[in-house]
């Protein structure tokens, strides 16, 4: 008897995920802790309060190619995050856009009345992680010396629960997959901790998500895959209207 109504909650689940946010062998209790704690912000400050050369060598590596296929080593001659600064302040830069469009998809979820009580709780929680994710990068980025990214504005499909989670689940997993993408082009040990921190909360949020969806915590397996910016600013472009 047990197994036949673990397989109808299941199935049950997968027709309406939404409905079982908390629910799908996952607790609240667990799915917040899978979500991980809060965010390093003073590990940020300190990375690039006395780096005055984290903008060296970034364009040295320039491949010219549009074309990677996110492979682990093309990582290293990815240079789209000159668009944002030199060194590490163009992946910090880079970086924070992500986390504004990661916020502000999780404001407008909670916003939409698509998920109420303890789901709602769960977003609010993804989403000011994200938001203490913003004000680290932004703090860091005018610490090194340069400037914030501008605040992008943005558009999401919210039409039901079930799309909501699976959009969730892809931006989280390519959030993870961008900032491991940049670890190998980051000058500063400090800001490689910091944004491995990041990327670790990230992780956590997408496989709670993942988990939620019925898809395995760890898609890439024991060793996860990076994501060269080109292709994330790709993926992320039809969320960004102006």
């Amino acid at each position: 008897m047990p197994p036949t109504k673990e397989r109808s909650s299941e199935e049950q689940e997968e027709k309406d995920p939404g409905k079982g946010f908390g629910k799908s062998g996952v607790s609240r209790r667990q799915l917040m802790t899978m979500a991980g704690g809060s965010v390093a912000l003073g590990a940020f400050l300190a990375a690039c309060g006395d780096d005055s050369d984290s903008g060296s060598d970034s364009n040295s590596s320039m491949s010219g190619t549009s074309g990677d296929s996110g492979s682990t080593g093309s990582s290293m001659s990815d240079d789209s995050t000159a668009q944002f600064g030199e060194g590490d302040i163009g992946i910090m830069n880079y970086a924070l856009t992500l986390e504004y469009l990661e916020t502000a998809f999780y404001d407008d979820v909670a916003k939409s009345g698509l998920f109420k009580g303890a789901d709602l709780e769960t977003i609010k929680k993804f989403g000011s992680q994200e938001a203490e994710h913003v004000a680290a990068l932004t703090a860091a980025v005018k610490q090194a010396g340069g400037k914030p990214a501008p605040k992008p504005k943005t558009e999401f499909p919210l039409n039901n629960a079930q799309q909501v989670l699976r959009l969730a689940s892809t931006v989280e997993n390519l959030g993870a997959a961008a900032y491991l993408g940049q670890a190998a082009r980051i000058q500063s040990p400090e800001v490689l901790a910091a944004a491995l921190s990041i990327h670790s909360v990230e992780g956590r949020h997408a496989a709670a998500l993942n988990t939620l969806l019925g898809k395995t915590p760890v898609p890439d397996g024991p060793f996860a895959q990076p994501a060269p910016a080109a292709m994330v600013l790709n993926a992320v472009q039809p969320f960004i209207v102006s």
